[in-house]
């Protein structure tokens, strides 16, 4: 069950770290602004959702080796709800009405979120090491 808990854990790490670093940047570097704007508004959704059910996952897998790397599996789930629902609207309604410091301060916000998601998903994994 370990090795099954660390690698939901690996791939959340990787998928998230890949996503936010790798996948946005290429968007908006390859395509055309309007184009990547698109993209990307179709893309979070789905990247939240694979945040959501991986932390999850590991989330019961590490609850019957270690509470804490478990509770910290947990937080990452919890915080991606609010994060989807409620600041990525939030973020797309500033950006379509011309908000720029709002925009600015919202899509802070969210980096700093999925940073420190990042951050608590590498913890668990060096837990193990």
């Amino acid at each position: 069950m370990e090795t099954i808990a660390l690698l939901f854990c690996s791939l959340l790490f990787g998928g998230m770290t890949l996503y936010s670093f790798g996948f946005a940047a290429f968007v908006f570097s390859a395509l055309p602004p309007e184009l990547s704007g698109q993209t990307i508004r179709q893309a979070f959704p789905h990247f939240y959702i694979f945040v959501f059910l991986t932390s999850v996952i590991s989330a019961v897998l590490f609850y019957f080796l270690d509470p804490i790397a478990a509770a910290v599996m947990t937080i990452i789930a919890v915080v991606t709800v609010p994060t989807r629902q409620i600041l990525m609207p939030a973020i797309n309604l500033a950006s379509d009405n011309g908000a720029k410091q709002k925009f600015k301060i919202l899509h802070s916000l969210s980096v700093l979120i999925t940073l420190s998601q990042i951050i608590g998903c590498g913890y668990v994994l060096a837990r193990f090491v």
